[in-house]
């Protein structure tokens, strides 16, 4: 019997799974097509039902592996997708949605994200953001690659206030967020969407999370999601293809790590003492 899957309240009331399925590098070769949306529809049946995409990856590919994988129950999905920044004016931030809408064959998102800074004003971009919500395209909007200083600038802007997530990149090893960025949100209510949860495979060859991973007959990768779960607003948004691994990654929810063995991985993967820059990829 597994436990259930926890969720994160957003801003609206709207509660989603805190891990939900990722699509970054999905839509890129059509001869996979078949077996991304395989593992999406598996991963819904699971009770992941947050789907994050963007109109960047796949050039509009993966928008439209997720069309295919939501098109008989869109209306058990919550819906992610993200604008780019050089679309991010106010006509054309309302261009980009309604093609993103076309590529996933539906009439609305459920989140609508910028996916990071560009040189349109911050204002322009919510401007549009909140002309997409009074037609009814989007539910919520949120921001991505934000740090603190980016999210106190959007609070100042008209109708900032109303950004309902932040994605960023947040895993074992980079955890420079937790130091001001991640408190700032929680604060405030902003759920934060950790992206590259287990930082692309690079973790998983750590001596001290293997270990850990055995004493729980568990994978090192469930150990790295099972770390980000633990924090209070934070959605968990792996992507795998491989209909194992999605199986794997909905039974991180069943792991339950003392406390003692999280400060083992506190000592191998350190938490921030000083403000860092905010990371990418």
């Amino acid at each position: 019997m597994h436990d259930s899957i926890p969720t994160v309240t957003l801003r609206n009331g709207v509660e989603v799974p805190s891990i939900g399925l990722g699509t970054w590098k999905m839509g890129e070769n059509r001869s996979r097509a078949s077996e991304e949306i395989d593992s999406l529809r598996l991963g819904l049946d699971l009770g992941m039902t947050l789907v994050d995409t963007a109109e960047m990856y796949g050039d509009g590919g993966a928008e439209k592996v997720v069309g295919k994988a939501l098109e008989d129950r869109r209306d058990d999905v919550f819906l992610v997708s993200k604008v780019y920044p050089w679309n991010a004016s106010f006509d054309k931030t309302i261009a980009a949605c309604d093609q993103s809408l076309s590529r996933l064959g539906t009439d609305r998102l459920d989140l609508y994200l910028l996916h990071w800074r560009g040189d349109y004003p911050l204002a322009e971009t919510v401007a549009a953001f909140e002309e997409l919500k009074r037609q009814g395209k989007i539910g919520a909007w949120g921001v991505s690659n934000f740090d603190t200083d980016d999210m106190e600038e959007l609070w100042r802007v008209p109708d900032g206030d109303k950004c309902a997530a932040n994605q960023v990149l947040y895993n074992l090893a980079r955890r420079g967020i937790e130091y001001d960025l991640l408190p700032w949100c929680q604060q405030r209510g902003v759920a934060v969407m950790a992206y590259s949860p287990i930082d692309q495979g690079r973790i998983l060859k750590n001596p001290d999370l293997i270990h850990l991973a055995k004493t729980y007959q568990a994978t090192p990768a469930q150990v790295a999601l099972a770390f980000l779960l633990e924090r209070d607003g934070v959605i968990v948004i792996p992507k795998s293809a491989n209909l194992r691994r999605v199986r794997e990654n909905r039974d991180t929810v069943d792991l339950d790590i003392s406390d003692e063995d999280w400060a083992i991985l506190d000592t191998a993967f350190p938490p921030p003492d000083r403000k860092k820059p905010l990371e990418m990829i």
